[in-house]
């Protein structure tokens, strides 16, 4: 059984519905049955339904994952720690996590060439290990230059005006065992709860992600406290120019 830190930071907004969860999980009882247990506390209506998550032998084999979720508005569940940090993501982005399973939909249906190919990709990389960030402009814009001396050392006490919130059930399943390497493909907000509702398929499909090293932000990992925790450039890597990604 996976055993979550709820004391890290990541896992802050995700600890009390995740602990009763993997509770009931550690009493013997499925992933989705676990979850839709935490349904009754709070049920969520798609516009197919209500939310409900169930076995994996429920998706037939002819049919795709995203189109079984939006014809049913039930989710694929699998007991494994993957699918344990997808549920909870549910749970608290559900609007979030049908719009983009509504576009994947959308993506399968345009055969995955083109726009529609570019589309799927970011999603599942906003799925799978993304996050959003609302944040001060200068933290934003340090962020998007990559410029990590400035982002995590000069304007280190802008951090607690920020908001950094992980939605990749993936990333979530890899920070399970903390490594400074593991990145989050950020996504720059207005708001935390808007984000989905100002979602723009058309932005989305061109990728507007920013890497962001997650154990670097402030107050998430005890080392980087000290200023050479950044000089790591395997990790904190600089923006690369134009001429050195077209040479």
């Amino acid at each position: 059984m996976f055993a979550p830190n709820w004391r890290a930071p990541w896992l802050a907004p995700y600890c009390e519905a995740g602990q009763r969860v993997q509770a009931r999980c550690a009493a013997g009882v499925s992933v989705a049955q676990a979850l839709n247990e935490e349904l009754r506390r709070l049920p969520i209506e798609l516009s197919t339904g209500g939310l409900h998550f169930v076995s994996q032998q429920a998706l037939p084999p002819s049919e795709a994952y995203e189109a079984f979720v939006a014809r049913t508005g039930s989710v694929p569940t699998r007991d494994n720690a993957h699918d344990f940090f997808n549920g909870l993501v549910w749970l608290r982005q559900p609007l979030l996590k049908a719009r983009l399973n509504a576009w994947h939909g959308q993506g399968l249906e345009g055969g995955g060439e083109g726009r529609r190919g570019a589309l799927r990709d970011a999603l599942t990389l906003l799925d799978e290990n993304g996050a959003l960030l609302q944040a001060p402009p200068a933290l934003a814009q340090a962020l998007v230059a990559r410029d990590w001396p400035r982002l995590f050392i000069e304007l280190r006490p802008l951090w607690q005006h920020a908001r950094l919130e992980l939605v990749g059930h993936a990333l979530l399943e890899k920070l399970l065992q903390p490594r400074k390497p593991i990145c989050a493909h950020v996504l720059l907000v207005e708001s935390l709860e808007a984000a989905a509702a100002a979602l723009d398929v058309d932005e989305l499909a061109a990728k507007p992600f920013h890497p962001l090293p997650v154990l670097g932000v402030p107050g998430w990992w005890a080392g980087n406290a000290e200023a050479d925790f950044y000089a790591d450039e395997h990790v904190f890597r600089p923006r690369r120019s134009r001429l050195q990604q077209t040479g």
